[in-house]
């Protein structure tokens, strides 16, 4: 079991989802930038009965200690997601996803929010490695995973079904403990393309 946390860092609050959040998982579970980049789910999100089993599914995986899933909260509102996944004792390590919402993107919400993430994984879970992958093509979350100083260390050519039947080419992307931390304070830039 992992004990689910608050972390607040680089004015965010990172806690685990609530069911009263469905309504912010939903919009950003079924936002076109989402779907456009994310593998088909199995059971796809797509009314308020979906979204209400994202999150029970979320606090399950902290019961088996499997993820740590969190909204991403500025100012008190709901901006976006960030889980660690896979998240193995025996390795050391993990792999991290997140989303931002529509109205959240450009302000380096989710380097923020990842950062805040990793320090935590690192320091507290003791973790080593983690794991970013992302479709090529999506820059933002690319940007997002430089900016976090997670290594470019490949790309893996169809790992990530589409949902036109096709698949994406990933980049993946790691992190160890030991490499330096980053500074995600800085202010974006006007063609920032952050997530």
């Amino acid at each position: 079991m992992l004990r689910p946390v608050e972390i607040e860092a680089y004015g965010l609050l990172l806690r685990p989802w609530e069911e009263d959040d469905a309504p912010e998982a939903l919009r950003g579970l079924t936002d076109p930038d989402y779907l456009r980049w994310n593998p088909p789910a199995a059971r796809p999100v797509e009314d308020i009965e979906g979204a209400i089993d994202f999150v029970r599914t979320r606090a399950l995986g902290w019961r088996r200690g499997e993820t740590a899933s969190f909204a991403v909260l500025e100012d008190g509102v709901i901006r976006g997601h960030i889980g660690l996944n896979s998240i193995d004792p025996r390795t050391c390590g993990g792999r991290v996803g997140y989303w931002t919402l529509p109205e959240a993107r450009g302000r380096r919400l989710a380097s923020r929010a990842l950062e805040a993430c990793t320090r935590w994984a690192f320091r507290d879970l003791g973790l080593h490695r983690l794991e970013l992958g992302h479709a090529v093509g999506n820059g933002p979350s690319c940007g997002v995973a430089r900016r976090c100083g997670y290594a470019y260390e490949g790309t893996l050519r169809d790992a990530l079904p589409d949902a036109g039947g096709g698949f994406h080419a990933v980049h993946l992307h790691a992190r160890l403990a030991t490499d330096p931390a980053p500074d995600v304070t800085d202010a974006p830039t006007a063609n920032s393309t952050d997530a």
